[in-house]
């Protein structure tokens, strides 16, 4: 599965693969198999990015064109 959201996410936020990959506690490698597809992600690694760009596993799954947080 490719997650079309996560690397435009990380680029509008200037950061690197690394920096994300260090949040979730992986390999810059990992990551980047995550962000073209050859890897994919757990529930848990998809609620992770979900908080750290404030965005819901939805957006993140390509489910939803809607950027906002499912409020709590």
């Amino acid at each position: 599965m490719i997650y079309y959201n996560i690397r435009s996410l990380r680029e509008d936020n200037d950061w690197t693969q690394q920096y994300v990959a260090d949040y979730l506690n992986i390999n810059r490698r990992t990551y980047s198999a995550y962000e073209t597809g050859v890897n994919s992600m757990t529930p848990e690694t998809l609620i992770q990015l979900a908080e750290l760009y404030h965005t819901s596993v939805d957006y993140l799954l390509g489910l939803t064109k809607e950027r906002s947080p499912y409020p709590r």
